[in-house]
């Protein structure tokens, strides 16, 4: 193999795993968390 050549790999190749898309659920549930609780000290501090 000549080193000028490039080497493609598909992307599950080249993590060397799979992507289970936990990620985006962790942060959609963090962020709506976060807003449910922005709003509750909201409406304490108004009263």
């Amino acid at each position: 193999m000549d080193h000028d050549d490039p080497i493609e790999l598909s992307k599950q190749d080249a993590r060397a795993g799979s992507t289970p898309h936990v990620t985006r659920y962790v942060l959609g549930i963090s962020l709506a968390l976060i807003i449910v609780i922005f709003a509750v000290l909201l409406f304490f501090s108004q009263r």
